[in-house]
């Protein structure tokens, strides 16, 4: 039997259930979003503020469900609307909570909260780094409880004024991620770069771009494939039959995979090679630029979305950080307002009437009349968002500050702002100062510990009868480090320390690039082995690492050669020549 009969004998009752089931399941999905988003902002910003990111993520959900639960809610969906421009709460959820269940508002309120949370929370990447956690609260808590409620309502309220008029944006690339962008935007060019990210001349011209790498591209990666996951409860979860469904989630798959591979390819051919990390933005690209015609597009619409979206992200990260000077760490405003904007456009192109929503986009039928509704739509919500956000941005800056200090900048918000040492304790260079029960342990002081049965011989310091010793230092290529340390155990060597090191010669490095800015490398990998010697001539040492080394290229490397005044083993408190000795 197939799938659409199986469908026609199931009671309309137990279609809806299912259905609303499966509208919760992606409220959830959406949710799990705000761990792909926490991701990619921590994997593209420094170590030192991970904890700041991970707690913004965590508080502007809780604190948007609090102003959603109290005022948002009823802004947006109430049935008391007014003008097609606002609604009227009743506070029915905590007056009436078994008459709100009963109408059917329970599935609508938890999925719009967690689509108001997305809307809060790009903007975080933003002004990462940077911010005031005091201030993200209360901008967050606005743009929760007004902003996004307000202009959602217009679009998906069915008194909305946009929604009267035929606007279309199923899944939100106007309503939630143009939202976001623009808030992004202004927050992030009224509270300028971070430390160190431009180099100004006298005048106060910029004379270079520095870039400023994330610390973990895995993590920013594990949020993307976090994200992408969510999108297809972001998109799909509106959807009540099952052939608009599978096609929301055939155009949710086409249009970022295009568009990673178009951001690939540009990159590629730009700068030599293939971006990383602008190629994750690029799926998220694609992602947001689908969103909104998802159901409205076919394939081919889809592949053109993300065609546009790879092309785009990467023109307006670039020109935002090189051109206009506004540093957005995560490229939130690239990815979400840039395409946010060309998605909700591309409906009144690209929708095709063969696609389950049925439109007539300009490119197939030649009718402009859905491409003027989006594109006042698009305008009238940048309007109002820009607008209030920038009234609020300002009041919060001039009252409780935007910014942090220089100082606590620079020492990292988990540290200043959280009173973490660091999001990954365990890696801090510092000393250790827990109490592991080592209070019986016999410490060295001259003679030898019972439990040793090595005969001590005492050696008296700096005795010119003693052997010299001499450490021989090789600052060497990674990819040499083993033909040495087997030919050093060649020649007698038992001993060496061993570090990975940065640093550079003659050739200074070399430029790479990191989101389109020059990253000049003139600190490379490289290794630093230590060995002093006594026993083993030193010309050996070094002839043998000059053999094994030499490829007569630059960066082969640099031997240097010190004298050692003296050498201790701890264990057994012999010093000088037998301190290097193997225990026989």
């Amino acid at each position: 039997m197939a799938a659409d009969e199986i469908v026609g004998l199931v009671s309309e009752a137990a279609k809806t259930e299912v259905f609303g089931v499966w509208f919760l399941i992606g409220a959830a999905l959406v949710f799990l979003m705000q761990a792909g988003f926490a991701m990619v902002e921590t994997g593209f910003t420094r170590a030192k503020n991970a904890g700041n990111i991970i707690m913004k993520n965590l508080m502007d959900f809780c604190i948007g469900t609090v102003v959603f639960v109290l005022l948002g809610f009823g802004l947006m969906m109430s049935e008391n609307y007014l003008f097609g421009l606002v609604g009227v709460p009743d506070l029915a959820i905590f007056t009436d909570f078994g008459s709100f269940l009963e109408q059917g508002n329970a599935p609508s309120f938890v999925f719009n909260l967690v689509f108001c949370a997305t809307a809060a929370t790009i903007v975080s990447g933003a002004m990462a780094e940077r911010t005031k956690f005091s201030s993200y609260c209360i901008y967050s808590a606005v743009i929760s409880l007004v902003v996004y409620p307000i202009e959602a309502g217009w679009v998906w309220n069915p008194q909305g004024w946009l929604a009267v008029m035929g606007f279309h944006d199923f899944a939100g690339s106007a309503a939630i991620h143009s939202v976001g962008g623009i808030t992004a935007l202004i927050g992030a060019a009224m509270e300028g770069a971070r430390l160190g990210k431009y180099v100004r001349d006298a005048e106060g011209n910029v004379i270079k771009v520095n870039a400023i790498p994330g610390h973990a591209i895995t993590l920013g990666a594990l949020g993307c494939f976090i994200l992408w996951f969510g999108w297809y409860g972001f998109n799909g979860a509106a959807a009540w039959d099952g052939s608009s469904l599978a096609s929301i989630f055939v155009t949710t798959t086409i249009a970022p995979a295009v568009a990673t591979c178009t951001t690939m390819a540009f990159t590629w051919a730009k700068n030599g090679k293939p971006d990383v990390s602008m190629s994750l933005n690029g799926s998220l690209a694609g992602l947001v630029g689908v969103t909104a015609g998802c159901d409205a597009v076919d394939a081919l619409g889809a592949a053109v979305i993300g065609v546009v979206s790879g092309l785009l992200v990467v023109v307006v990260v670039e020109a935002l950080d090189l051109r206009l000077h506004i540093d957005d760490p995560v490229g939130a405003v690239g990815v979400h307002l840039a395409n946010g904007v060309w998605g909700t456009i591309a409906v009144g192109l690209l929708a095709s009437p063969a696609a389950p929503a049925g439109l007539h986009g300009l490119l197939y039928t030649g009718d402009a009349t859905l491409l003027g509704v989006q594109v006042l739509g698009i305008v009238a919500i940048l309007v109002w968002t820009g607008v209030t956000m920038g009234i609020t941005f300002t009041v919060i800056d001039r009252t409780a500050g935007l910014r942090v200090s220089a100082e606590e900048e620079i020492r990292g918000l988990d540290s200043t702002e959280h009173g973490l040492l660091s999001s990954y304790a365990d890696f801090l260079p510092a000393v250790e100062s827990l109490d592991y029960g080592n209070e019986g342990a016999i410490a060295v002081a001259g003679e030898t510990p019972v439990a040793e049965a090595i005969p001590v011989k005492r050696v008296p310091a700096f005795d010119e009868t003693v052997p010299k010793l001499t450490k021989v230092e090789i600052v060497c290529r990674e990819s040499r480090f083993e033909a040495l340390k087997s030919a050093m155990l060649g020649i007698g060597i038992t001993g060496m320390t061993v570090s990975h090191v940065l640093g550079c010669g003659v050739q200074k490095g070399r430029p790479e690039f990191y989101r389109g800015v020059q990253v000049e490398a003139t600190l490379l990998p490289k290794i630093q082995v230590d060995i002093v010697v006594s026993k083993v001539p030193v010309r050996t040492v070094i002839e043998t690492a000059k053999a094994v080394l030499y490829t007569g290229h630059i960066g082969d490397g640099k031997i240097f050669v010190y004298d050692v005044e003296n050498a201790v083993k701890v264990r057994t408190g012999e010093e000088g020549y037998d301190a290097l000795q193997d225990v026989e």
